[in-house]
């Protein structure tokens, strides 16, 4: 199992020296750093910038949206960023939700399968340089009955193969991402709930001939340290209220229904319902321990280095940490205390 970190999104008023946790961890021996974008940020910028300031560490998006670009702006971005950063890059894709992919980009978010299917396959077709053509139900390349021309990529980046990944939530999706992708990128990921998520993955895998060998499941987990793992799991209560009350509607919320799936139904709505309200503390009051700990990393080292032996167990091989600590100096301290636990858990 690799260790990776998990920057998240940027625009604040720290943003600078957080960034320098991207040297830290390449320092500490992480193997990759990534950066997320939903309405704020971008992750390309964030990346370009980390890979300029690193020589070894790879850099990930997770995710670059689908609706915020066509396939073929993603290719050149993808194959640039690997361009400058040596093949370094990860492509990690994913739909977004409806409330940003239609009020914020304007793209529908209806048939999102369908559309991550084609947007995969010609970003892959893009990347090994071939002229694109493509006749499909979301994406027609060229534009039919116009002056449009079938090109190609100009430039030859150092991998036409580099790794794609996919977020995904849902098994429909989970599917697809063992079918289409070269690695999960997973939020919330429980080791005691894992056998479904890994069962959806190896049928997307089996139906082009593979299996999970080789496959990159990657945890992005929620890392405090401190003496008492209860009083750590209140620092994860902003983070996960946030994902399963207000990440979505109250009729399509996808965090809600994982959350549901993992037998928190009750209290998922709960979470939800105070959340929509604006009752945001009541919100993070609702989220119960138990799904505290099981998505998260709390405690002393001893605590943490036991929790790694674990989602090594449940099928990751990618584990990326995001401290939510309160000040950079106490991040950097976190992540050098994740790089001695996961050194003692020998899962590496």
């Amino acid at each position: 199992m690799r260790l990776g970190l998990n920057l998240g999104y940027f625009g604040r008023a720290e943003d600078a020296e957080r960034l320098e946790l991207a040297v830290a961890a390449e320092r500490a021996g992480y193997s990759i750093v990534w950066a997320a974008e939903a309405y704020g940020s971008d992750a390309p910028t964030v990346l370009a910038w980390i890979g300029a300031r690193t020589q070894r560490i790879e850099v990930g998006s997770a995710v670059m949206q689908i609706p915020a670009r066509t396939p073929a702006m993603t290719a050149m971005t993808a194959a640039t960023l690997d361009t400058l950063t040596g093949g370094r890059f990860a492509l990690g894709l994913g739909v977004s939700g409806p409330q940003v992919s239609e009020g914020w980009h304007g793209v529908p978010f209806a048939h999102p399968l369908g559309r991550t299917r084609e947007y995969v396959e010609i970003v892959r077709a893009a990347l090994r340089r071939e002229r694109l053509r493509y006749e499909g139900r979301h994406y027609q390349l060229p534009l039919p009955e116009g002056p449009g021309q079938a090109l190609r990529l100009t430039m030859a980046p150092p991998r036409p193969d580099l790794p794609v990944y996919l977020a995904a939530v849902g098994p429909r999706n989970l599917e697809l991402a063992g079918e289409v992708a070269d690695g999960w990128l997973s939020v919330f990921f429980a080791p005691g709930h894992a056998d479904a998520s890994l069962a959806a993955l190896r049928a997307g895998r089996e139906r082009v001939g593979r299996d999970l060998d080789g496959f990159d499941v990657v945890a992005s987990v929620p890392l405090v340290v401190g003496p008492d793992w209860r009083r750590c799991a209140d620092a994860v209560r902003p983070h996960a209220a946030l994902y399963v009350g207000g990440m979505g509607s109250r009729k399509q919320n996808f965090y809600r229904d994982m959350a549901a799936r993992m037998g928190f139904e009750r209290e998922a709505e709960e979470v939800q319902r105070r959340y929509l309200d604006r009752d945001h503390a009541g919100a993070m009051a609702a989220l119960p321990l138990e799904f505290l700990d099981a998505v998260s990393l709390l405690g002393p080292k001893e605590r943490i280095t036991e929790r790694m032996t674990v989602l090594a167990g449940a099928g990751v091989t990618t584990l990326a940490v995001n401290p939510l600590v309160p000040d950079v100096t106490q991040a950097a301290d976190t992540l050098r205390i994740a790089a001695e636990a996961w050194d003692a858990s020998g899962v590496g």
